[in-house]
């Protein structure tokens, strides 16, 4: 795999390496404010930040709130069981394993020149105990054994668009499958005006988890701009306020919906199936500037 790097001199600041592999053109980007910070981009779309110094940091807002539920998918401390649908930089299997220490994590990233390409780059700490598979997100899901996961964080994407055979209700179902009970889903979903895939995605995983909350930006939920929302699912009672009260104080400060505003917000979507799952909407081409 060719890579095109330029190198800094000693004492100059370390400059972007990218490659080809299998989604397009895989970047990494110094963090100029982080001595060994780095945002991974794909086909110049922002995919993940990584802090090798310090793998508990999340740069991006969508991160930082799946790293909320993360902190809440057990007491503090104690290791999980951890799936992540979706490689990327393998930002919050690091982030689970400086946090949670002796967590069980499976990476399943159907880009295997990509899983190359960051393991060679940014290497993972060999005493962390994460596993990366290529594999297809839904085929890899399969593999997992009955209620064997306490989290299960979804973050997929074919390009900028998330495939739509990982938004149906059979899907679903094989996400509940691998949870124990109480267990956690988390899945990042982009869209912008008129939401209506974010909708249909409530809407499809209600169908099977009787829990829902959704955390985004205002001006994301007012349909506003095309940005990132985290839907997160369960089969008992999530930790809506204390979610509600760590999104708050983010940075960019993100809203909590459930219950009955969730219900108004979802309005009258219709869940998809496996023969009517669309691929979620592109972004517009000013979205990552």
């Amino acid at each position: 795999m060719a890579r095109q790097r330029q190198k800094g001199g000693r004492g100059r600041a370390p400059e972007p390496v990218a490659a080809p592999v299998g989604g397009g053109r895989a970047e990494l980007v110094p963090d100029r404010d982080r001595p060994r910070g780095w945002t991974l981009l794909l086909d110049g779309a922002p995919q993940s930040h990584v802090d090798l110094d310090d793998p508990a940091y999340l740069d991006f807002e969508y991160q930082r709130r799946l790293g909320h539920i993360a902190d809440l998918a057990a007491p503090s401390g104690r290791p999980v069981h951890a799936v992540h649908l979706g490689g990327g930089a393998f930002t919050l299997a690091r982030y689970i394993a400086a946090t949670r220490p002796r967590s069980t994590q499976q990476v399943i990233e159907v880009d295997t020149e990509l899983i190359r390409f960051v393991r060679e780059e940014l290497p993972l700490d060999r005493s962390w105990r994460i596993r990366v598979r290529g594999d297809d997100a839904r085929a890899g899901l399969r593999k997992v054994p009955d209620g064997w996961a306490d989290l299960i964080i979804a973050d997929v994407f074919d390009g900028a668009r998330t495939p739509a055979h990982l938004g149906s209700t059979e899907f679903a179902g094989e996400v509940r499958r691998a949870l124990r009970p109480g267990g956690l889903y988390a899945a990042n979903v982009a869209d912008g005006p008129p939401l209506a895939y974010l909708r249909a995605r409530i809407a499809t995983t209600g169908t099977v988890f009787p829990e829902l909350c959704l955390i985004a930006d205002p001006a994301v939920l007012r349909g506003r701009r095309f940005g990132n929302a985290v839907l997160l699912a369960s089969d008992l009672p999530l930790p809506v306020a204390e979610l509600t009260r760590r999104a708050a104080g983010d940075p960019h400060p993100a809203r909590v919906e459930h219950g009955r505003a969730l219900a108004d917000f979802t309005g009258g979507a219709v869940p998809v199936t496996d023969a009517t799952a669309v691929a979620s909407p592109a972004p517009p081409p000013d979205a990552f500037h």
